[in-house]
């Protein structure tokens, strides 16, 4: 479950982590939107900028995404990415982000603290 402390809210239940080289380089590229209905954790075990930088390339539809600092308060969002967009880079450095179904973002915003638990490895 990923949950925004700030609020309170659920923001989804079901969450993955991307938890190995080629799950994070993989993301959800060549994935059937129709499916999408957890939040896919990326923790980049360090604080970046340019590393926390995402593409939409072979992503067939819209996500919206969140960048977190190492204390999971976020950092920088994201509605409505784009299919196919080349580059996105947060515009603070992050240590995680979380891509979630489109509109799920309207539930968290800049300074909110989540909190994920129930994990799953993404296949």
């Amino acid at each position: 479950m990923l949950l925004n402390k700030g609020s309170g809210k659920k923001v989804m239940e079901k969450t993955k982590l991307a938890s190995d080289p080629w799950l994070r380089l993989k993301g959800l590229m060549f994935e059937d939107g129709k499916n999408f209905d957890y939040a896919l954790v990326f923790d980049l075990g360090d604080e970046h900028q340019l590393t926390a930088s995402i593409h939409m390339m072979f992503v067939f539809f819209p996500i919206d995404v969140v960048w977190l600092d190492k204390n999971k308060k976020v950092v920088d969002k994201v509605e409505d990415l784009k299919p196919f967009t080349p580059n996105h880079t947060p515009k603070k450095r992050a240590r995680y982000f979380i891509e979630m179904p489109l509109g799920k973002g309207k539930l968290i915003k800049i300074g909110d603290e989540l909190e994920w638990t129930k994990t799953e490895k993404t296949t």
